[in-house]
């Protein structure tokens, strides 16, 4: 997971892959994770080489959501042709912030309505770090702790059913289909938490270097698997599995114990992979879990 005690490591290479994002972009050329350029009017149209896009034209939006803690601010993007089946991305650490923005305007490239949480809405509003790097820079862990606390399971499946209620009254939202729900690092446990808040609804959950999977709390998302009805994928880092080999025999042990079908595998990456920003970013294995992904969402929505 990621964590406190490598900071100096972390810090370093954030700024490495800031300074590298800026000649990508400064090179005009097409992240891997963004497979549309933004408009000022809101519309993008999916120009690239990215195989996901397919010419998709999409609108996007900044949002807010009425929940029962007060008004989460969101970015809400989708396709413009059809409603689309919807599926909520909850960032890592660091929060909502562009990173998670081109995720997001490359998964409804490829057909689906995308809305990027702010996990600490209760405390401020996004972005509160520009990347990754801005966020050690800023000790971020100590920032945000507090954030995390108020981003508890309870609020979290609270949370969930706003969301969704949200979605499905949205036009662009197709809400016969089953929703979505992805997570990264601390958002990984999210997922199952919001699968276990919005269970008529949510039918696949993908958690990505996600931590505080397994736990003894009756909360833990390892301990709800009879509250879920969705199909699991759940992508693991390769040093968070050399600190807790165990948690993924364990993850199977639950899934199949409650007939939860779940595609669970150890990557061969750190944790942080699959986010743009993020230090230990590693595109061919964030293209792997990216293939992952959709072949769930193909399944389960």
């Amino acid at each position: 997971m990621c964590d406190e005690k490598d900071l100096e490591k972390l810090r370093t290479a954030a700024l490495s892959r800031r300074r590298f994002s800026a000649l990508v972009a400064g090179a005009g050329l097409t992240l891997s994770l963004g497979a549309c350029s933004s408009g000022a009017s809101g519309a993008n149209d999916a120009d690239t080489d990215d195989p996901d896009a397919q010419g998709v034209a999409i609108d996007e939006s900044e949002v807010s959501v009425a929940t029962a803690d007060g008004a989460m601010d969101a970015f809400f993007v989708h396709p413009q042709n059809a409603p689309a089946p919807a599926v909520i991305i909850w960032p890592d650490i660091a929060g909502r912030r562009d990173a998670f923005k081109m995720m997001a305007r490359r998964l409804a490239a490829s057909g689906y309505a995308v809305l990027v949480a702010n996990p600490y809405y209760r405390n401020a509003p996004a972005p509160q770090f520009a990347d990754f790097a801005d966020f050690i820079e800023r000790e971020g862990f100590a920032k945000v702790r507090p954030w995390r606390e108020a981003a508890n399971a309870a609020a979290i499946m609270r949370d969930a059913a706003a969301l969704v209620a949200f979605l499905d009254a949205q036009g662009a939202v197709d809400a016969a289909r089953g929703v979505g729900v992805q997570g990264y690092c601390m958002g990984g446990p999210f997922t199952i938490w919001s699968a276990a808040g919005a269970p008529g609804r949510i039918r696949a959950a993908a958690s990505f270097h996600g931590g505080g999977l397994v736990g003894d709390d009756e909360a833990a998302p390892i301990n709800l698997m009879d509250d879920i009805n969705a199909q699991l994928l759940i992508a693991i880092a390769q040093n968070d599995d050399a600190r807790a080999p165990d948690d993924k025999t364990r993850l199977r042990a639950a899934a199949d114990a409650q007939g939860v079908t779940a595609e669970i595998e150890v990557y061969a990456a750190d944790h942080g992979w699959t986010v743009y920003d993020a230090p230990a970013y590693d595109e061919p294995e964030a293209e792997r879990a990216w293939a992952r992904l959709l072949a769930l969402y193909a399944a389960a929505l």
